[in-house]
């Protein structure tokens, strides 16, 4: 299997290229030459296999030219060691909980891949490898967590200063070592294009060996396809049409979800819930791309106006938007409505749902406007435990939310970010230095 440039069709890597590049060289982003379908037995018999074992089969498809089964084994056994249930709150609801890794959030997936197969690759480098990664949120501290002290290699977190909650800001600004937080004046997108321009910059391509962690990295972005498979697994028995409500900002976590489907997954529709930074939900509408500067929300992994993976999205179905629209819905809410909807599912389901799943109840609730529930089981992907976003459900339900010991343990210790402006020459100076 070969990847090419989203940029240059003709352009051909490997696995381990596309891993350790993270972006071409042509500010592309990688993706497989063709995608490969599950075996029919695989769907039939899903129900016996575990959560690492249906990891092996969707990433062996991809990574068998550079990664013995052994080797594939040994990462996703270490990866994949925590849980992805479905909780069923009624007949047609269920909320696929991806906060049970050790950040609380369901970027842990794809980060622990990622870490442990170029903590692999690094290996055979003769210097070290240094990691940009920009977050609104939950990216960086998955991304912390996973490569903390791996040897060889250095991660650089941009994040947008007073733009990501307390509790997000102390997980990814507390580890030390090999994890360095830079504290962006600016938003995340800011932060996207500093990472993005570097790639290109000669001064820091001559000077230092680059990747990147964001679900632009095909190894951050395959391990998110194997949740879908998980969730698919448990509801197996339901006998229902089902339909994934995505949380959506940088679009990476629904290319995941439309890579597993085209594999051979059976998914009736995905909706991709959006904040106000609705670029996608208008390319869905009108078929026009209209990046524009992030505004700031309640869930704000979600505040993205130029959206990386859309590129991935277009080359699935060929540039074709009714294609997308056949399996791709969108709507989008405010902070409001967010909120409301918190309230709502507290008391209709007793379940606590933090604002980014909020806004994927909402869509779903939209999309059953329109269609059938009892034809569909609606499964909203709850992307954060709600502790990270304390403040926001404590004022709205008006009761504590208990803090798991995990995320509790690093709100006391000592913040260690180091300040830069947007300017992408003050975060170049500050990285050849």
């Amino acid at each position: 299997m070969k990847f090419y440039s989203t940029n240059d069709k003709e352009l051909r890597v490997t696995f381990r290229e596309a891993v350790m590049k993270g972006l071409s060289d042509d500010g592309g982003l990688f993706m497989p030459e063709t995608i490969p379908a599950f075996d029919k037995t695989f769907i039939e018999n899903i129900d016996k296999y575990s959560l690492s074992e249906i990891a092996f089969e969707i990433i062996s498809k991809y990574t068998s030219d550079d990664l013995t089964e052994d080797k594939l084994h040994e990462i996703v056994k270490s990866s994949f060691t925590f849980e992805s249930p479905v909780k069923i709150l009624s007949d047609n609801l269920g909320i696929l909980e991806l906060f049970h890794g050790p950040t609380l959030a369901f970027k842990d997936f794809g980060a622990r891949f990622m870490a442990r197969t170029m903590g692999y690759f690094a290996k055979d480098l003769d210097k070290e490898l240094n990691i940009l990664v920009a977050t609104s949120g939950d990216t960086g501290s998955a991304v912390a967590s996973g490569f903390y002290n791996v040897e060889g290699i250095n991660v650089f977190i941009l994040y947008p200063s007073g733009k990501v909650s307390s509790n997000q800001e102390k997980q990814l600004t507390t580890y030390g070592n090999n994890i360095i937080a830079l504290e962006i004046d600016g938003t995340f997108d800011d932060c996207q294009k500093i990472v993005k321009t570097a790639f290109l910059d000669n001064d820091i391509k001559n000077k230092l060996y680059l990747s990147s962690a964001n679900s632009i990295n095909i190894a951050r972005l395959l391990p998110q396809s194997v949740y879908y498979a998980e969730a698919f697994k448990q509801l197996k028995e339901l006998n229902k049409e089902i339909v994934f409500s995505v949380p959506s900002g940088n679009l990476g976590n629904i290319t995941a979800g439309l890579i597993a489907k085209k594999m051979g997954l059976p998914v009736s529709k995905f909706i991709s819930a959006t904040n106000m930074n609705n670029v996608f939900t208008e390319f869905i509408e009108s078929g026009k791309f209209n990046p524009r500067k992030s505004v700031a929300t309640l869930s704000n992994a979600m505040d993205v106006g130029n959206p990386s993976n859309l590129s991935r999205i277009i080359e699935l179905y060929d540039d074709d938007l009714e294609l997308i629209k056949v399996d791709v819905d969108s709507s989008t809410y405010n902070d409001e409505t967010t909120k409301l909807a918190i309230k709502e599912v507290s008391e209709n389901f007793n379940y606590t749902i933090d604002p980014h799943g909020a806004i994927g109840y909402l869509a779903l609730k939209k999309f059953y406007e329109d269609n059938d529930p009892s034809n569909y089981i609606g499964v909203v992907l709850e992307t954060a435990h709600p502790a990270k976003f304390k403040e926001v459900a404590e004022s709205v339900l008006g009761k504590e939310i208990i803090i798991p010991e995990r995320l509790d343990s690093c709100l006391h210790k000592e913040k260690n970010s180091i300040k830069i402006s947007k300017n992408f020459e003050d975060v170049k100076k500050y990285l050849l230095s």
